[in-house]
């Protein structure tokens, strides 16, 4: 998958057509650019886009799947200018991390905190999952991350921020959606979406809880990342049980509902390197209880 492919496919999806896509934005021609969607849907695994009555529509995962592109082009845009601003250092800089989807409640506050204090740094922003963020912390590339408890990295020190319910994402059709609450048990017998090792906290918290539970469930999908099971839940009629947060990711065809008794959670912290002496990192860290206090306050 490469930029051209999401630069293609939101400018079709804004345009509404193929034709106009091409031909006012992109200057290519239609067949061309028609290609180029299908290996786009080739490396994402799913139909994103469908022929209508209207022209080009969207389909559910092709919802997602754009709001995550723009967010992906916007994320490279900004890279570039962070670069720029490296390369002729005007005012110190400090880099933070946020896990996809956590951006919505913790960045206006963390950057308030940060500007409040010190109105002439560089802030450099950047989203991406759990693991790639305590990677980007041990290669110094971030200075802080909003991100899981990761193990097997004894250089990075994780202050807690707040435990996240999980709950359970479903299609708006699925029986199980006309129920206040879902009891574990409940989800024997249902297409089972659960993640992948590539999400090793959230994957041990979801098995640790289906085990107390004394369920035995074999996944039918493994999923990557939270926007990958929001669209295999659409598309499959299965169900998941995923961080709250996800409910930021739902298109209108998929919902969430709690689960009944002991709801299981997974935690979000605030990562930074040991070794890093950064005083911008050292103020967040000193202002760490505010932050927590006004974002729970924005989110009851």
């Amino acid at each position: 998958m490469e930029l051209r492919h999401l630069r293609y496919f939101v400018a079709v999806a804004e345009a509404g057509s193929l034709t106009a896509a091409a031909r006012r934005r992109l200057h290519t021609s239609q067949p061309s650019l028609s290609r180029q969607i299908r290996d786009l849907e080739d490396d994402v695994g799913a139909q994103l886009l469908t022929r209508g009555a209207r022209g080009i529509e969207l389909t559910p995962a092709g919802r997602v799947f754009l709001d995550r592109a723009r967010l992906v082009l916007s994320q490279v845009e900004a890279a570039a200018e962070a670069a720029r601003r490296v390369a002729r250092p005007a005012k110190p800089c400090f880099a933070m991390g946020f896990q996809i989807g956590h951006e919505l409640t913790w960045m206006p506050e963390a950057l308030r905190i940060l500007r409040d204090e010190l109105p002439n740094i560089d802030l450099m922003i950047s989203s991406q999952y759990s693991p790639q963020l305590a990677n980007a912390l041990l290669q110094g590339n971030v200075d802080a991350a909003f991100l899981r408890r990761e193990q097997g990295v004894p250089e990075l020190a994780f202050r807690p921020l707040v435990k996240e319910p999980l709950v359970v994402v479903l299609p708006r059709t699925h029986r199980l959606a006309a129920r206040k609450a879902i009891s574990p048990e409940n989800l024997v017998g249902e297409i089972f979406v659960s993640v992948s090792a590539t999400a090793p906290v959230l994957r041990a918290v979801i098995d640790d809880y289906l085990k107390r539970s004394g369920i035995n469930i074999t996944p039918a999908h493994e999923i990557d990342n939270v926007v990958m099971g929001v669209s295999l839940i659409a598309s499959t009629g299965g169900i998941g049980l995923l961080p709250a947060y996800a409910q930021n990711f739902l298109p209108r065809s998929v919902t969430s509902r709690p689960l009944k008794g002991e709801t299981p959670t997974i935690d979000l912290v605030l990562g930074y390197k040991k070794s890093n002496e950064s005083p911008i990192l050292k103020l967040l860290l000193s202002r760490l209880d505010e932050l927590v206090a006004s974002v729970s306050k924005k989110t009851r």
